[in-house]
């Protein structure tokens, strides 16, 4: 089967493309990029005024399953993706039970292929049971399909378990991505320590408890040689380290959420349970300098966090509501509109963050349109307005913290290997 994507304009950050061009994919592969393909036998998408990206790929989802079905599905947090712009999510491994043997991995992939619309990523495991206190079998979860490993939801506290995590995640030149939370720092907090927190009488998290596990990890990189990610970094000095990291060679990535990047702590001033967030959201200066991070290279990649939770569960007082907010359906469009309409990231840039950039965090050869490459693309408008409107999205939950916002630009159209999975055009 063939499909000529005609007339747009082909953003590809992996190969510095970013002009009018033809697309044309053969078999569910791109087969060549032009300024101009006859049609031949393929079936033509003029997408005149339209904007062609590699697929979009969401590196930090929470799909529930197996265990809360009732919060989201391999179904329902697929479908909501597609309407995202994604075309792959990784899903992060604090289902019930955890994903830390070969057996639950295949179990994932098993109902992603049966029920998903976008493939699905397990991640894996760091400790059995996610009780950090002994390696989970990664060689067996790395062989069935795992594209790396972490104990996310919680923190690797045990500096012992993270070097022997690196040394034996070396062997299958998968990352450890690590939720960076020194427990006896955070002590109860529940939201960012500072002069909100103290206005709102709510214990505090301070930013050091992030600063102390991102410099902990870094030094074992180091030491191992091992790739360590640091998922949903949200503090200044976290960026910095980073980026001194980086400098020296040591192999570390990072990543960070549309939430971190647009709101601060002051989002929590009515204590509403859909801006609690973990990490919390952080002071001004923090989303600064995360933007300024964003912009000269140090972040790897934007993935969302997807959380989701059943209205009941919110529904409660600050203090005792969960944490975590929706974002698959609600990024791409934050980013269009606060990221490169505001100016902080050009729209090369921005591609590169959600495609090419996670794709290479996670060793997948995707986030490229060079001919060969699978089919999946991301298709944007950058002039659509659109409003946040959670009682219509494809998620099973709408704990959002960006209900009713208006935004400018969204993702109009899904492919995955050359087959439409959302067409909102």
């Amino acid at each position: 089967m063939s499909l000529l994507l005609k007339n747009a304009r082909v953003v590809d950050p992996a190969s510095g493309l970013d002009a009018p061009r033809d697309v044309l994919v053969v078999d569910g592969r791109v087969a060549r990029v032009a300024a101009s393909i006859p049609a031949g036998e393929a079936a033509v998408l003029d997408l005149a005024g339209l904007v062609v990206c590699p697929g979009f790929l969401d590196m930090h989802v929470h799909l529930r399953e197996p265990g809360h079905e009732w919060k989201e599905t391999i179904a329902t947090g697929t479908r909501a993706a597609a309407a995202g712009g994604f075309t792959g999510v990784a899903c992060m491994p604090n289902t019930e039970p955890p994903i830390d043997s070969r057996s639950v991995v295949e179990f994932v992939l098993a109902q992603a292929r049966e029920h998903g619309v976008v493939p699905v990523y397990p991640i894996g495991c760091v400790s059995k049971g996610q009780e950090g206190q002994e390696l989970a079998e990664m060689g067996d979860m790395a062989i069935a399909g795992a594209r790396g490993f972490s104990d996310d939801g919680k923190p690797v506290a045990s500096a012992g378990l993270m070097r022997r995590a690196l040394e034996y995640a070396t062997i299958f030149d998968l990352p450890v991505i690590d939720h960076c939370e020194e427990p006896t720092l955070v002590a109860g907090g529940v939201v960012h320590e500072g002069a909100v927190s103290t206005r709102l009488g709510l214990a505090g998290w301070p930013g050091v408890a992030e600063d102390v596990m991102v410099q902990r990890d870094i030094l074992l990189a180091e030491y191992t040689g091992g790739h360590v990610h640091i998922a949903h970094m949200s503090t200044g000095r976290a960026a910095e380290l980073v980026r001194r990291a980086k400098a020296a060679g040591i192999r570390v990535t990072c990543e960070v959420t549309p939430h971190h990047l647009v709101l601060t702590d002051e989002a929590v001033a009515g204590y509403d349970p859909d801006a609690k967030m973990n990490p919390p959201l952080r002071a001004e200066e923090d989303r600064e300098r995360l933007l300024a991070a964003l912009s000269d290279g140090t972040v790897d990649a934007i993935a969302t966090d997807h959380a989701p939770h059943h209205a009941d569960e919110k529904c409660v007082e600050f203090s005792r509501a969960p944490f975590g907010v929706v974002g698959l359906e609600t990024a791409v469009s934050i980013g269009l509109d606060r990221l490169v309409r505001g100016g902080r990231v050009d729209l090369s840039r921005f591609v590169s963050l959600m495609s090419t950039g996670p794709a290479r965090v996670l060793r997948l050869n995707k986030g490229s349109l060079a001919p060969g490459a699978d089919a999946d693309i991301t298709v944007l408008d950058l002039e659509r307005r659109v409003r946040v409107e959670p009682e219509e999205f494809r998620s099973k939950s709408a704990n959002t913290p960006f209900s009713g916002w208006s935004l400018t630009g969204a993702p109009v159209m899904t492919l995955v290997a050359g087959r439409i999975v959302h067409d909102a055009r």
